[in-house]
């Protein structure tokens, strides 16, 4: 063996030995609440005023305007139901005509609250890089798409669905657009490209053919909501959404 080779040999048996042993684990919990902005650090708030510009330039800009707060829960929510008709609202944007669109409820991370929506409201209640997607699911497929949804308790689905699912998380019935699903048949679904991939737990999406997965930036979801809000805005149309029977729970 080389010399290098016992050095380093030396130096394993040294490094997994140790003098230093565990005695105890203690806590405690800071609590953070209005009382710090009462008494701000003036040499903290220095440090972030540059920085607070620039997020500021690029979050601040109003990209439109929402009637009411929403927030996103099972099994079916305003802001929920938002998400997937803009989805639909894209279509045309990509030369698509979906049947159906389907949003994670696990993707909506924030709330809108009534008034104003900037940048980086859109930014909080989508943060992730996804990007739409346009697939086709056979009608069995899509049989067991709306099964699995039933089992997470409800996701986002577009206007038009009708859902009706247990509360130990059975499908019971589904109709598109007034019909029963055709198993023989074929539908255009869009989505994001994280959950055609079979992410949280709707993995009939693997069985997905003619895909449509545009990966540039401008793809991203953000960016879509917020050319939604923008368009609505030039219309003098303030956005608003209602639930309206998309996903009901009957035992």
């Amino acid at each position: 063996m080389t010399i290098g080779g016992l050095m380093i040999l030396a130096l394993m048996g040294t490094s997994c030995k140790s003098h230093y042993e565990m005695s105890g684990i203690s806590r405690t919990r800071i609590l953070i609440d209005k009382r710090y902005d009462a008494q701000p650090d003036a040499g903290a708030s220095a440090f972030m005023v540059p920085y607070k510009h620039d997020v500021d330039s690029i979050m601040s800009p109003v990209v439109g305007q929402i009637a009411r707060y929403m927030a996103a829960k099972k099994p079916e929510s305003e802001l929920s139901n938002l998400l997937a008709d803009i989805l639909m609202w894209a279509g045309k944007l990509y030369q698509e005509k979906p049947d159906f669109s389907v949003y994670n409820m696990g993707g909506i991370r924030a709330a809108f609250a009534q008034g104003e929506v900037t940048y980086g409201d859109v930014l909080d209640v989508a943060p992730f890089e996804n990007k739409i997607a346009f697939v086709t699911l056979s009608g069995e497929k899509v049989l067991e798409l709306f099964r699995q949804m039933a089992m997470t308790g409800g996701e986002a689905v577009s206007h038009g669905v009708q859902m009706v699912i247990t509360s130990d998380g059975k499908l019971k019935s589904v109709r598109i657009n007034g019909e029963e699903v055709n198993p023989q048949a074929s539908y255009r679904v869009a989505s994001i490209d994280y959950l055609i991939q079979g992410n949280d737990r709707l993995e009939a999406f693997k069985a997905k053919t003619d895909v449509n997965s545009p990966q540039e930036v401008s793809n991203n979801l953000r960016f879509i909501i917020m050319d939604y809000f923008r368009e609505q805005a030039a219309k003098g149309i303030v956005v608003d959404s209602r639930i309206e029977g998309r996903c009901v729970v009957e035992d």
